[in-house]
């Protein structure tokens, strides 16, 4: 018989996911019951606001016995969900419902389940004899290109924590994750100059000019697709490249003035970033020249729109071994999904991504996760506590 959740959990995650935190909306009131909780376990912890105030990221550390709060490990999440507009959902998405063994909710995979659980043991954290220090990091944001964690992480790196290890608890269906590609998103507007569509020499096409980029793009993803770098581990063994969106022209007997294109790049590890966005910029650049050569109040603009680190943790790392002794799933599949994981491994802290759920019914209508799933995240944080307790 499958395994089941404790009530406890359940509520626990039922109580974030009726906070609607679509990331275009504030995320403060699930902060301040998640702070609440926090403090009737006796747990300090600290917002870490965005420059609006209108969200926040929590940072808390629940000390080891000894009172140490440097090393040990991070337990990561995000609080905001993607919309639900335009779905077709079975049931109130911010109301959740348990049907067949699935619990359905918008959050529910991606990613209350993994905070939920986390939340049913802070009482057991407390009282636990850590041998060290426990982190907890909930961002905002996520689902937008990581933009909270960036100082979530930040806030770690200059407080000293020095964690030896993180978990990302996005879905994974508790596979231990060591792997995943970047994500890089960028909009480039053309501005051209407006004519009649018969006097075409005193216009500047800013369409024409944005095809040529698109073109690039593309043939750009080519190269990778046959030329690679390549890494099997991955579903797409290769660094994707695609433009998704193309917008411009107001008439058809007009020369158009604007076109804005958004196009994205998930690149491999063995992939300069860098260098890549160097030579999507500077085929802006040329055809911004080309276009001022045609009328000088015409050109480029080129923008990063969202960014976040692939992840590369070796697998002989510890965290690698440790989630898997826990109860993660080891397996050396990599995942062609950005996470927030990049961003702690980038600065120094080896990582995995490690969550309950499936990763294919995140941002879907009738979003669910399988409650063996919740149950397996219970025995694994239960673990993690074990294994981290001073039984002497």
């Amino acid at each position: 018989m499958p395994a089941t959740p404790a009530e406890a959990t359940i509520t626990e995650i039922t109580n974030l996911i009726t906070f609607d935190t679509t990331s275009r909306d504030t995320n403060l009131p699930l902060i301040d019951h998640v702070e609440a909780r926090l403090q009737a376990a006796g747990i300090e912890s600290r917002r870490i606001p965005n420059p609006e105030g209108t969200k926040a990221n929590l940072l808390a550390t629940i000390p080891a016995a000894d009172g140490t709060t440097t090393g040990g490990i991070v337990l990561s999440g995000h609080t905001d969900v993607v919309p639900v507009d335009g779905q077709d959902w079975s049931s109130d998405p911010f109301a959740p419902e348990i049907r067949d063994g699935k619990y359905f909710a918008r959050g529910s995979a991606d990613m209350k389940s993994f905070i939920g659980v986390i939340l049913s043991r802070l009482e057991a954290l407390k009282s636990a004899k850590l041998r060290e220090p426990l982190h907890l990091a909930f961002s905002y944001d996520e689902e937008i290109g990581c933009v909270g964690a960036i100082s979530l992480v930040e806030a770690i790196t200059e407080e000293g924590l020095a964690p030896r290890g993180c978990i990302v608890g996005e879905p994974s269906s508790m596979r231990v994750i060591r792997g995943h590609k970047s994500m890089n998103v960028f909009r480039v507007e053309f501005h051209g100059v407006a004519a009649h569509s018969s006097l075409t020499p005193e216009g500047v096409n800013a369409i024409a000019y944005a095809s040529e980029f698109v073109a690039f793009v593309h043939a750009v993803a080519a190269e990778f697709r046959t030329e690679g770098p390549f890494d099997e581990a991955y579903v797409v063994p290769f660094t994707s490249v695609t433009a998704n969106t193309f917008t411009g022209g107001i008439a058809v007997n007009t020369i158009p003035a604007e076109a804005t294109v958004q196009f994205e790049f998930r690149s491999l590890g063995s992939v300069d970033r860098e260098a890549l966005i160097g030579r999507f910029r500077a085929e802006a650049e040329r055809l911004g020249r080309a276009m001022a050569a045609e009328n000088e109040t015409a050109g480029v603009n080129f923008t990063i729109e969202a960014e976040a680190p692939g992840c590369e943790t070796p697998a002989d790392a510890d965290i690698v071994s440790l989630a898997a002794n826990w109860g993660g799933i080891a397996t050396d599949d990599k995942v062609t999904y950005g996470t927030e994981a990049g961003l702690f491994s980038e600065a120094g802290i080896p990582t995995v991504v490690c969550g309950p759920g499936d990763i294919a019914q995140a941002h879907a209508p009738d979003e669910f996760i399988e409650l063996e799933q919740i149950a397996a995240c219970e025995s694994f944080v239960d673990a993690l506590i074990a294994d981290l307790t001073d039984r002497s």
